[in-house]
């Protein structure tokens, strides 16, 4: 039996805890309920596309965290996933929506291109995030000379969340297209965005040099 939207918010209610509210928070992100538990939900409940809709129009951060993990991406128009991006409170929602939802439906690279331009910095970052996804997984068509361009341009003086998607395309230009990768060090070492980002032990610098030179020096040795 489908569960209905009360019951759903009644079991996210009692799983919110105080410890893991605080944790979240110095992240930018409004909700205590651990993430562990919250796609356990996720996997009982199987995808409930009218369940994924109720859960989002709530506007609470976890209820819409789940949604992204029941919903169907491909049940999305264009319009409906625009909003969604434009009215998603945190990073984390932000995140999931691009990555779990965006990127596997048929809208991905026309909201790419109308989100890289936008004035918004956030929607701008998630258009970044899908190109970063095609400089990965399908560069054909991309003008990758271009992008570098715009991140030589732009990325030293860009937001936080834009400054660092832009970084991420930066780096992964650099460690997929051999072509390209001398100029992408060399706008990093220019720009010195996030150079003295605290890495933790058995992490990799998200400065892009020392991202670039990691991941090239594992690809060669795998």
């Amino acid at each position: 039996m489908d569960a209905t939207t009360s019951e759903v918010m009644a079991e996210l209610a009692a799983l919110d805890e105080p410890k893991a509210r605080a944790v979240n928070a110095k992240h930018g992100d409004d909700h205590g309920v651990n993430l562990t538990k919250l796609r356990a939900v996720a996997k009982r409940l199987k995808t409930q596309q009218d369940l994924a809709v109720d859960l989002w129009a709530t506007g609470d951060t976890a209820a819409r965290l789940l949604a992204l993990l029941v919903c169907r991406p491909k049940a999305f128009g264009r319009d409906e996933l625009d909003a969604m991006l434009r009215e998603a409170n945190g990073p984390k929602v932000h995140d999931w929506l691009v990555n779990y939802v965006v990127k596997k439906s048929p809208h991905a690279e026309e909201l790419r291109l109308a989100w890289l331009d936008d004035p918004d910095p956030v929607v701008a970052s998630a258009g970044w995030a899908l190109t970063t996804e095609r400089v990965a997984k399908r560069p054909d068509g991309l003008d990758l000379p271009g992008l570098l361009d715009v991140i030589e341009a732009e990325m030293k003086d860009a937001p936080d969340r834009l400054q660092w998607a832009m970084n991420h395309c930066l780096a992964q230009i650099g460690i997929d297209h051999a072509r390209h990768r001398a100029r992408a060090i060399a706008i990093g070492e220019r720009l010195e965005v996030l150079k003295d980002y605290p890495t933790p032990p058995n992490c990799t610098s998200p400065y892009a040099p020392i991202w670039i030179e990691e991941l090239v020096r594992r690809k060669e040795n795998a």
